[in-house]
């Protein structure tokens, strides 16, 4: 029985290189549970391989998972899918794209035909290079914050309180507050000097005196 030998490489991160080996006679649904395990990655998502020439062009697609709109249209499983089947080159590429919500894009090449082994299991991981990134890319990194939602929120940004919101509240000098104290001692500059000046004045409408020192 033929052993196929696939190089896998990231499209994104050339350092990292895994070689696994898969029988001709197992599926696409082998490889990629192949490909996920050499780079310790979940396979439970929505994946897809691609029948690509030599330059990374996607043709028939060979779905893991796929959305009703895929299923609608009859595209081929993974797990009904021979890899003999779709190989008719001895350099045969297929293009890889793992987990659709967050994708890792990957070029599968056929490297080898080799002899079935007696007392490996297949599949199997016969080369490995470098570290594979983190499956969801959760790398610690110091300078960057996470916002808690989509909407910019100025307290929240400055990590303020309920409480503290009431520093914001009457701010000596500015907003309303200051507007209203500047009209008042307007006030008391128009009216007020006028009226400290006379201690009594006599009412016109009604002729009586009065002052702050007269009783009424």
């Amino acid at each position: 029985m033929a052993i196929y030998r696939f190089r896998v490489t990231f499209e994104d991160y050339d350092d990292v290189v895994r070689e696994v080996d898969v029988k001709s006679t197992q599926t696409f649904a082998d490889l990629h549970l192949a490909i996920h395990q050499s780079i310790g990655y979940n396979p439970d998502y929505s994946s897809s391989f691609y029948i690509s020439n030599d330059q990374w062009t996607k043709g028939e697609e060979i779905a893991y998972k796929p959305s009703q709109r895929k299923i609608d249209r009859g595209v081929a499983l993974m797990e009904n899918s021979k890899l003999s089947n779709f190989i008719d080159d001895p350099h045969q590429k297929f293009y890889y794209t793992s987990n659709f919500d967050r994708p890792f894009d990957f070029h599968v090449e056929l490297v080898k035909i080799l002899d079935d082994a007696p007392g490996v299991v297949y599949p199997t991981t016969s080369k490995t290079v470098g570290e594979a990134p983190k499956q969801f890319g959760n790398v610690y990194n110091p300078t960057v914050v996470p916002p808690t939602n989509e909407d910019f929120d100025f307290l929240n940004e400055m990590e303020y309180t309920p409480e503290d919101t009431e520093d914001f509240e009457e701010v000596p000098g500015s907003g309303a507050a200051a507007t209203d104290e500047e009209e008042s001692h307007e006030e008391e500059d128009e009216f007020g000097n006028e009226f400290s000046d006379n201690e009594g004045f006599e009412d016109e409408d009604n002729g009586r005196r009065t002052g702050r020192d007269e009783d009424y």
